[in-house]
């Protein structure tokens, strides 16, 4: 024991006598806000390639340098076996601002998970994925044969900033507003919230829901996972599918990157589509800056909820076939990227169509203009 203690003293001593803000960092990144808009919980990408060196495997603390704080971090793997980014999530930049993190040497603190993806084999092969701040989910297998099958994505009312996946699923009444949100979006068979189909002679083709599925990384910054549909006939076509999804922190939108593998022809025009409802809503529809927008006509005793698309290759949008429909092309076995996903109103984070269709252009204006990155020794 007492060995343990002198140990302990050590080592307390060193850290009072060199905090972290007093040791040599091993590496240290700027993160630069070239754009004209304020960036606010934003998730920044830092290539660990970068880094490998200067870690060299061992445990590090990242600390912001101007107030001396810990801030948590993730390191995303995509699936591999090694990271490949480093995750951060800035407070806040202004216009023109630069913000800087040291890596200091030492174990860090446990992050509190602020994503949250899963399987959920008891609820019909559903699969579910969150943030803080919304949540969505697809349909598996085992509901292609229920009567109240569905196709599209759908997407889940939060109004609170825990994770609740585990908790609605449990207790088996997410239908029912308790405090925390609810599910009442009705998808169907339809593309639902912002969903992707072939297009081929002016009708949507649909395919099965997900048959099998991987996750890739699981927070707490950032969740990301694969579903994958078996073929299906798309006009003179068929058509496999993956779509690898990943939901960042603080965020309403998914990243969606889509891979068709094409036997019988080299592309085929997509819709990434949101389905519209029959009583009136506001609609916004920016072709040319690949924004598109739904503000839903409001569900007495539920609310409104606002669904968004964002797309940087939008050959046309219209509304047609019971949905509000982006239109682009995908090559054979070339990645396709877009985003998805919506807002409540009751959440009070976005409460008007002028601000959830607000969000959708700046959404796209920030991805359009990135946050600069650079590493420095």
């Amino acid at each position: 024991m007492k060995k343990v203690y002198c140990v302990l003293l050590v080592y307390g001593l060193f850290i009072h006598l060199f905090p972290a803000s007093a040791q040599q960092p091993l590496a240290r990144i700027r993160i630069k806000n070239t754009s004209e808009m304020e960036r606010i919980a934003e998730v920044v990408e830092v290539k660990f390639t970068g880094l490998l060196t200067k870690i060299n495997g061992a445990p590090f603390r990242v600390i912001e340098t101007t107030n001396k704080k810990e801030i948590p971090y993730q390191l995303e793997f995509k699936g591999s076996d090694k990271p490949l980014n480093l995750l951060l999530q800035i407070t806040i930049l202004k216009p023109g601002q630069e913000i800087t993190f040291d890596l200091i040497s030492g174990q860090a603190a446990k992050p509190e998970p602020k994503t949250f993806a899963r399987y959920v084999p008891e609820r019909k092969d559903d699969f579910a994925w969150e943030n803080d701040v919304i949540a969505f989910r697809m349909y598996g297998k085992a509901l292609e044969t229920a009567s109240d099958n569905a196709t599209g994505t759908d997407i889940w009312s939060k109004r609170t900033d825990k994770l609740v996946i585990n908790k609605w699923y449990k207790e088996n009444n997410y239908h029912t507003d308790l405090g925390e949100g609810m599910d009442y979006y009705q998808v169907g068979i339809t593309l639902g919230a912002g969903d992707i189909a072939p297009f081929v002679k002016d009708s949507i083709i649909l395919s099965k829901n997900y048959h099998y599925f991987k996750v890739l990384d699981n927070g707490p910054l950032r969740s990301t996972f694969q579903l994958g549909y078996d073929s299906w006939k798309a006009g003179d076509v068929d058509i496999s599918a993956t779509k690898t999804i990943s939901l960042n922190a603080g965020s309403q939108m998914n990243r969606i990157e889509v891979k068709y593998n094409i036997k019988g022809g080299d592309q085929t025009d997509v819709v990434s589509g949101i389905v519209k409802r029959k009583d009136a809503g506001s609609i916004f529809l920016d072709e040319k800056n690949g924004v598109m927008g739904y503000w839903e006509p409001e569900v007495i005793n539920k609310g409104i909820m606002g669904i968004g698309i964002l797309t940087s290759n939008s050959k046309e949008m219209k509304m047609a076939k019971g949905h509000l429909l982006s239109r682009s092309s995908i090559q054979n076995n070339v990645p396709f990227v877009y985003y998805n996903g919506g807002a409540w109103n009751r959440a009070g984070r976005i409460t008007t169509s002028a601000e959830w269709f607000n969000y959708l252009t700046d959404y796209k204006y920030k991805l359009d203009n990135p946050l600069v990155v650079t590493v420095e020794n």
